[in-house]
């Protein structure tokens, strides 16, 4: 399971990559001004975390929109030396804002809707971003079809799912827990509403490596992750 100690951990230990990839991811946004970014700082830089980490062959991401996350993702894989992306989109935004020199030989875009993209696919995933279409219907599609696709142990995160405390009562994050709790897995979350003391320490952490200065002005960081059972 993901723990906060682990994040912790993480931060410390890839520190100073983290801060040359904010700069990186700055002046993407300084460059890129119509760039719409959907990740909050904490739950990207995690993500980069985890990915760091972990090593992951291959990642698939579900929802890019204009690259925000796709960047992130990309960066983590640069600086691992191995890896590749595949993006399955209906828009195909993200490929004007990805830059070329992150692209090149790491990523795949795939246009089109995930649940026909996605239909019997071959890749072995290691590690499972959506960020797509927040609806229980999309949500019971992914827990039902993708989720079992999915190899044990790796790890997947889902998006916008604590914008309070608990989700909404019908919703994309309502179904995802749903599915958590049948399968008694765990997951972590730095909600600043949902999980307010981890996302404390771990500002407080941030301050202190000097890491505190934002990229992006988003502060609710609603991401779940978790391990895939």
């Amino acid at each position: 399971m993901i723990t906060l100690q682990h994040i912790r951990f993480l931060y410390e230990k890839f520190q100073d990559d983290l801060h040359t990839v904010r700069k990186e991811q700055r002046e993407l946004r300084l460059t890129n001004p119509g760039m719409r970014t959907q990740l909050d700082d904490l739950e990207a830089e995690i993500t980069y975390l985890l990915m760091r980490d972990e090593q992951p062959a291959t990642v698939v991401e579900i929802g890019s929109l204009h690259g925000w996350s796709t960047s992130w993702i990309l960066r983590a894989l640069r600086d691992n030396g191995t890896g590749a992306l595949v993006t399955h989109d209906l828009i195909g935004d993200a490929r004007r804002h990805v830059p070329a020199d992150l692209a090149e030989g790491r990523w795949t875009f795939v246009p089109g809707d995930a649940r026909e993209t996605l239909r019997g696919h071959r890749y072995d995933i290691d590690h499972l971003l959506v960020d797509a279409a927040h609806t229980a219907s999309f949500a019971r599609w992914f827990t039902g079809e993708l989720f079992p696709t999915v190899r044990a142990g790796a790890t997947v995160s889902v998006h916008d799912v604590f914008h309070g405390r608990r989700p909404w009562p019908v919703s994309e994050g309502r179904v995802v827990l749903s599915w958590l709790a049948r399968n008694r897995t765990g997951y972590f979350t730095v909600s600043r509403l949902a999980a307010a003391r981890v996302n404390r320490e771990l500002v407080e952490l941030k301050q202190q490596l000097g890491l505190l200065s934002p990229v992006h002005d988003g502060r609710d960081d609603p991401m779940l992750f978790f391990r895939m059972p």
